[in-house]
């Protein structure tokens, strides 16, 4: 079962970057390459079944479509590779922790990608050691103000 989490790990990831590098580099839509990434997912799945555990058959080709997801930001955004294959790891970590959360609900594979490219977005933001950029102290002195207004 540890290699199965391994083999999503990193499937993760690289369907995140797969997704970034058609989107950023060859020119397609985002749209376009997540979905090039959950068609191919799929059909791997479909024409090597013998090469994958029962596990990995039901849960591989959600976790590279919902990874793409991730992959779909804009490079204005994040442009770094690393964070970007990050991002789709993270992804796969929400997806092992909340996928029996999602059942029944649509759009889990989104909630979670959200939720992984805004926890990987915040990390450059902790490794500051405290100090917060001038989007946030902006949105601090915001919050403030509206804060005063009340009283």
């Amino acid at each position: 079962m540890v290699i199965e989490y391994i083999v999503l790990l990193v499937a993760g990831g690289l369907s995140s970057l797969t997704t970034f590098i058609l989107h950023v580099k060859f020119n397609q839509g985002t749209v376009r390459a997540s979905a090039l990434v959950g068609v191919l997912a799929g059909v791997f799945v479909l024409l090597f079944p013998n090469l994958l555990s029962v596990y990995l058959i039901e849960n591989l080709p959600l976790v590279c479509f919902g990874a793409s997801f991730t992959g779909m930001v804009s490079s204005n955004v994040l442009s770094n590779y690393v964070l970007v294959a990050l991002s789709g790891v993270v992804f796969t970590i929400i997806f092992f922790n909340a996928s029996s959360f999602f059942n029944g609900f649509g759009g889990g594979l989104g909630s979670a990608a959200c939720i992984a490219l805004l926890v990987t977005l915040s990390i450059p933001i902790l490794k500051k050691k405290g100090r917060l950029s001038n989007g946030f102290l902006i949105l601090k002195k915001q919050m403030k103000r509206k804060i005063r207004k009340k009283k």
